[in-house]
């Protein structure tokens, strides 16, 4: 075992993104422990992998669980899966912003979350300012190391059917050759992309606490901002 090996947490390890995080960090050795804050079962077992279930939206039944030298949150939902906005909020804002205030009080120095491209807390739309208020209340809480992604359209297969998004990438993975100069962060970014920028992030000193959908793709497939 290497010394200073590090310990991480990863709230949403079951999704598209967080499932590919997961996999990459088990495999580094730069980590001696991952553990998994789930409301489910990981189909998967591993003897650096600590899964614990409980409820997500409400973070502190997970007691001293939530303890690390990292966070990882790669929570999201839709507004076909969660068509309630109080409930789709209390998911998109509540748990990021739970969680960055739960690496407050437990020292933890650094914390990395999805949110999405377009997210504004002045937007009359309420998805992205419902993303915008997030981003801003985790950045006031001031933890050490902050970055927030805002990755443009996902792409990788999911679970659940989403009709108009696969429609949208189709359509946009058939323009991908034209997404050049302001229109390159509208093009479709893999999952494993995403979860290899966390790492890189989580591992190296980067001034930016907001991170495009374009540098996200440059560090997860260089190493390099």
């Amino acid at each position: 075992m290497e010394k200073n090996q590090k310990s991480a947490i990863i709230l949403g390890a079951t999704g598209l993104v967080g499932g590919k995080l997961l996999h990459f960090l088990l495999e580094d050795d730069r980590y001696k422990r991952i553990t998994v804050l789930s409301r489910r079962k990981l189909e998967m077992t591993h003897s650096k992998l600590n899964v614990v279930i409980g409820d997500l939206l409400q973070l502190k039944v997970f007691g001293k669980e939530f303890q690390g030298d990292e966070v990882f949150c790669c929570i999201g939902t839709t507004k076909a899966k969660t068509p309630e906005e109080e409930r789709y909020r209390a998911i998109d804002y509540g748990i990021p912003v739970n969680a960055a205030k739960h690496c407050k009080e437990n020292d933890i120095t650094t914390f990395i979350t999805i949110s999405a491209m377009g997210a504004d807390p002045r937007s009359p739309i309420f998805y992205n300012r419902t993303k915008g208020e997030m981003e801003q209340d985790v950045i006031a809480i001031g933890l050490p190391k902050i970055h927030i992604l805002q990755p443009g359209l996902i792409g990788g297969k999911r679970d659940e059917k989403r009709p108009g998004e696969l429609f949208f990438k189709k359509v946009l993975g058939a323009l991908d050759f034209l997404m050049i100069g302001p229109l390159q962060h509208y093009k479709i970014i893999l999952p494993e992309t995403i979860a290899r920028a966390m790492i890189w992030l989580a591992n190296h000193p980067y001034d930016p606490i907001i991170v495009s959908s374009s540098t996200l793709k440059t560090m997860g497939k260089n190493g390099t901002p």
